[in-house]
Formats: structure tokens, C-alpha cells, sequence
């Protein structure tokens, strides 16, 4: 079993760890020690702080709903079905309402994670080993402080950019005089976190010194450092004002982008302990399997997933990814989430690796062959099933979901230097190559130029970070921190009309297409792409020509469509309509649900819900 050691909980001794709560701000029940008892030993402490880890994962957390329906839709992927407003598919068209099925409890338990983490907050520093003990359980003691502090940071970070403005709950809630507590602005917040991560950073080792059996499941210094690189770009970005109702950022947001800077140069000035993995698709790889394939440790840190459950596994390549026929030898699963078919040409037609790792232009029918999809049912595609060895029918795969990678750190530090200094230095245009020529190896001279100006800069890092991160939930809250989100689904329902209408860069684009099923052996997904049977010859070819543009496949073919899947009613229909509610200024948030308003009175709804 993968990550069990880490994962594994005594609940003899997380009475305060695994009690559930019915409130989002309800205190955690103890069983038969006291909360302070609990920390008066490194190894209960410990067994503490996994308890804060344990609700990073499982349905509501990163095993499923905030990792494959929060963040949808951008201008990379969207949630597959009609709309409904009541569930998955609200929330991908910008339409979810307050009682949205899918909402409630990943926000409760975020909030019990905060909970969890505020507990080992408040007694750590209050323990016997943390004050008096010997060194090395003064050490231990400091780690899981700053790993709480860090895991807190990552819970308030995820609710805040989904929900806006939010309580500050700091302390334990047995200390809170009142449970109900009003919203505080999210910049205040942001700044809170940003103040308990410097503190964190002090305290955790980097990788090669945290002695972890399963290193990026784990919090250390490069990703203490780099999740406060990442907060302080959205404290310094555009969010949602809660007064004015207008997208806004502060005036001294540049302070915040020179704290990523640091942080950023921090990380890569230890190349020892991360670097860009030179195999892109391994990356994702490394996800399903104990074996890893990240040699260099680009992953940073990852939620580990374990169990065959819904509270400690994920359902990360069954819900989404690669879709599985349900009779094929691997079992079923995938499909859940789609590609925009305009998010396909983004990528260099020839040179850019990183297209069919991200995007699935096939699915696996019931004889576990690989054929190709329609244009609007291509999937996610750095999850897949038959990279697991879990079989049958199993909907708990034990895949992880990545956090933060090194390629993001090489991004967020050459976007910050760009905006501290008004134009990209010599090393912030190296980060970007960097990532850039991973993604192009062996084709580098299809590789556009590095622009030297602020806004040509800037417009390439909004480019490499689309085409980098697809379908690992970064891309709708970039688009939102660079006040960008309304722009650019206005510019993807532009692009999916030249799409539909065959004009501008898709003029050449075919309607059909015309396939036949071929082997699928689980190969690099390059080796799977040149053995597609596809009439015409091979994906870089008839993917860019018009073709026979007939709806009746040539003899042992069978016709999907292309252009053609794309119409009206998918770009703009009120069920299948491609962020079909979106309102600027109203929906960069998600309603507050409707039941936690009625277990807090001081609590507002969102503006516009």
C-alpha cells in the first residue's frame, strides 16, 4: 500500500484528530486524553500532525472535488454533462448555487483541517519536549510546528480563493468566546499566512534532510517556501473585493511579487534538493505507482492517497482522466472532465511533448484497445487508470494529486522578476527556458523567442503556464489573480467559434476524422500517439488538414466527429454552454453553501448568489 506509513492514524491517541464536526467551526472531540496530554510526546505529536495531513485527501478534499470540479472551467478543461446548478456541472459553468450538493463539505473540512492544525499550533509550544526536551525532540517538536503552521496555510489558501472573504479562525475553536464569526477580508488573511509561513520555513528541513520514507507527501522547506511564494502572488494579485464588488489589487502588490521572488530564488538556489524532471510525463507517472519516477524530485509536494476509501484515497484517474472502458482489462473509469478542443492547438503541432501527456486524444474501449475521441470528448490526461495496477471495479485508485511541482517555482520566480523589475533579467529568462526546453527536447528550434519587454514577457509566461500546468487545478485561479478570467472566456468562446465556423488558425482544421482501434501497450504516451490508426496518416498530419470532411468513414474506419463536435449549443447553450454563467465580478467566488450561513449567523452570502 502506497504512503501508508505516513498515513496510517492511532486513534488511541487522535481523539482531537479524527472526531468528525457537524459544524465547520465545531470544537473536535477528545477521547480519553486531554488535547494537552496528547503533545507531551514527540511521536503523539506527530501522530497530531498526520491527523492535520489526513484531511488534505479523501472525496472532499484533494481525492476528488476540490482537485477535479473546483477548478473548472477555464480556457484548458471543463467539467463533462448539461448544467445543473445543484451539482459538479454548476460549478464548471460558473452556475452552482448556494444549495450546490458538491459544495458543503469540502468547505467544512477544510475548515476542520484548519481546526486540526490549530490545535497542534496552540500546544506545541506549550509541550514539555518543545521547551525542555533534548535537542532532538526540540527538533521534531519545531518540524511538526512548522508543518501545522504550513498545512493551515494550504487550507485557508484553498478556501480563500474559492470563497473570498472568510472567518479568521487562528486559534482553537474551545477558545473562541463566540463560534459565530463574521467574514475578515481575505488580504488581511493572506498577510496572516504569510507571517506563519516565514516562521514555518525556520522550522522544517529541506528534502534531503527530513528523513521521510516518501519525501514530497511530506512538508519541507522548498515547499513551505514555494506555497508563500504562491499566496503572496494572489495577496498581490486581483481577488474579488467584498465591498466594492470589483476586481481589485492593492497598491503595494509589488511588495508581495518581490516576497515570491525570494522565495522562488531561495528553492532553485538548491538544486540539490529539486530540479526539473527531463522526462515530462514521469512526472504524473510518479503519482500512480510507489515506484517512482522522479528521480530529480520536481514534485515538491503531492497529497498522498491510500485506503480503498472515501475518506483517505481519491478517485483521481476514475472520476477524471483517461477514459477506460468499463470492460476492459484494466477495469473502467475517466471522462469526467474534457478538454476545450481550441485548448489542443495551444500546443507547437510537432514539438511540444507536453500536449498528449496533458490532453487524451484516445480512450480505451472494451477490448483495452486505444481509439480516437471526438473533438469535444478528449480528457485530462496526467491521470490515468491503466498507469495503476488497480484492476476491476475499484473506484479508489491510491493516485496522488500534485501541489507544487519545480517547474512552478522556475515560473512564479520569472513572472515575479518581470514584475518587480518592469522587464525580465537575463536569470528570470532562463527559468522560463528552462521549463520551455523540457517540453521541446529535440525539437528546441520550434521554440518561440524569449521576449525581452514587460508585456511580451508577461503574455509568455500567461502562455507557458496554460500549456505547463493543464488539468493540475492552476490555470482558472492564475487567470483570476491576473484579472484575467472574463477576458480569456471571452477570447475561448471567440476561438471555438473560428473553430466551429472552420475559420482563422482552424481553417485548416478537419471536420472529421477517421479511426480504426489499435494496441494500447502503456507506453510512453509518444509510442501510443505513432501507433494510432488513423486514416490519412499520423495525428500531426491529420489533425492540421482538412481531410475528406465526410461524415461517412472509408471502409474499415469508423468516423468521429471534429470540427463538427463543436456547435452553438456547446459554445453557448444553456445546458452545455461553455461557462455559460459566468458574471465578471460575481462568480471568481463560489456561493458560501447554504448551510453553513444557517450554522453561523454573522456569515453573508458572496455577492451575486
Amino acid at each position: 500500500m502506497k504512503h501508508t506509513s505516513f498515513f496510517v492514524l492511532s486513534a488511541a491517541v487522535l481523539g482531537i484528530a479524527l472526531s468528525s464536526c457537524k459544524k465547520y467551526l465545531e470544537i473536535e472531540n477528545p477521547s480519553t486524553i486531554s488535547e494537552k496530554q496528547v503533545f507531551e510526546t514527540v511521536n503523539n505529536t506527530n501522530s497530531a500532525v498526520i491527523g492535520v495531513y489526513a484531511m488534505l485527501i479523501g472525496d472532499n478534499g484533494y481525492g476528488s472535488r476540490i482537485a477535479t470540479l473546483f477548478p473548472q472551467s477555464a480556457d484548458d478543461f471543463k467539467t463533462s454533462g448539461d448544467y445543473n446548478p445543484a451539482d459538479r456541472r454548476g460549478i464548471s459553468t460558473y452556475g452552482a448555487s448556494a444549495d450546490n450538493s458538491d459544495l458543503p463539505n469540502p468547505f467544512l473540512q477544510l475548515f476542520r483541517g484548519i481546526e486540526r492544525a490549530n490545535l497542534c499550533i496552540k500546544y506545541i509550544p506549550q509541550s514539555t519536549p518543545y521547551n525542555s526536551g533534548s535537542a532532538t525532540e526540540k527538533a521534531a517538536m519545531r518540524r511538526s510546528l512548522g508543518e501545522a503552521l504550513t498545512l493551515r496555510a494550504q487550507f485557508y489558501y484553498e478556501a480563500i480563493r474559492n470563497w473570498g472573504d472568510l472567518p479568521a479562525q487562528f486559534v482553537p475553536a474551545e477558545d473562541l468566546p463566540d463560534l459565530n464569526l463574521p467574514k475578515t477580508d481575505q488580504d488581511s488573511l493572506y498577510n496572516h499566512l504569510l507571517a506563519d509561513l516565514a516562521q514555518a520555513e525556520d522550522m522544517v528541513p529541506w528534502r534531503s534532510e527530513s528523513g521521510s520514507s516518501d519525501l514530497a507527501t511530506r512538508v519541507t522547506k522548498a515547499y513551505t517556501k514555494g506555497l508563500r511564494a504562491r499566496i503572496a502572488l494572489a495577496r498581490g494579485g486581483y481577488k474579488l473585493n467584498g465591498t466594492t464588488h470589483t476586481m481589485q489589487r492593492t497598491s503595494d502588490y509589488k511588495n508581495y511579487y518581490q516576497i515570491a521572488l525570494q522565495e522562488c530564488k531561495e528553492i532553485m538556489d538548491h538544486p540539490e534538493q529539486h530540479d526539473l524532471n527531463p522526462v515530462y510525463e514521469n512526472i504524473f507517472k510518479s503519482l500512480h505507482t510507489s515506484t517512482r519516477t522522479d528521480p530529480t524530485h520536481e514534485m515538491i509536494f503531492e497529497v498522498g492517497a491510500y485506503g480503498s476509501n472515501a475518506a483517505t484515497d481519491s478517485k483521481l484517474g476514475y472520476y477524471n482522466g483517461l477514459r477506460h472502458n468499463t470492460s476492459s482489462r484494466f477495469g473502467g473509469g475517466g471522462g469526467g472532465i474534457n478538454a476545450i478542443p481550441t485548448y489542443f492547438y495551444e500546443f507547437d503541432s510537432i514539438g511540444d511533448v507536453r500536449r498528449d501527456v496533458t490532453i487524451n486524444f484516445f480512450e480505451i474501449d472494451a477490448s483495452s484497445k486505444k481509439i480516437a475521441n471526438t473533438a469535444a470528448a478528449m480528457t485530462d490526461g496526467k491521470f490515468r487508470r491503466s498507469w495503476t495496477a488497480i484492476g476491476g471495479t475499484s473506484q479508489n485508485l491510491a493516485v496522488n494529486w500534485p501541489i507544487l511541482r519545480f517547474a512552478d517555482v522556475h515560473l512564479m520566480y520569472a513572472e515575479s522578476d518581470n514584475e518587480v523589475n518592469g522587464s525580465p533579467s537575463a536569470t528570470a529568462k532562463n527559468a522560463l527556458d528552462k521549463v520551455r526546453r523540457r517540453a521541446f527536447v529535440g525539437n528546441e528550434t520550434r521554440m518561440a523567442p524569449i521576449p525581452s519587454d514587460y508585456n511580451g514577457f508577461f503574455n509568455a509566461i500567461v502562455q507557458e503556464r496554460l500549456l505547463e500546468f493543464g488539468g493540475e487545478g492552476i490555470r482558472k485561479y492564475d487567470l483570476i489573480r491576473w484579472n484575467m478570467l472574463a477576458s480569456k472566456i471571452t477570447e475561448t468562446r471567440a476561438k471555438l467559434t473560428d473553430f466551429m465556423n472552420g475559420a482563422g488558425r482552424y481553417a485548416n482544421v478537419p471536420l472529421y476524422i477517421y479511426t480504426k482501434p489499435a494496441d494500447y501497450n502503456v507506453l510512453p504516451t509518444a509510442q501510443e500517439m505513432a501507433t494510432m490508426d488513423l486514416y490519412g496518416g499520423p495525428v500531426s498530419k491529420v489533425l492540421f488538414e482538412p481531410g475528406l470532411g465526410s461524415n461517412t468513414a472509408p471502409a474499415g474506419y469508423t468516423v468521429k466527429a471534429w470540427r463538427n463536435a463543436v456547435n452553438q449549443d456547446y459554445i453557448t447553450g444553456d445546458l452545455k454552454g461553455f461557462a455559460r454563467y459566468f458574471e465578471a465580478n460575481k462568480k471568481e467566488v463560489f456561493p458560501i453553501p447554504s448551510s453553513v450561513l444557517l450554522a453561523n449567523n454573522k456569515l453573508t452570502q458572496n455577492f451575486g448568489y
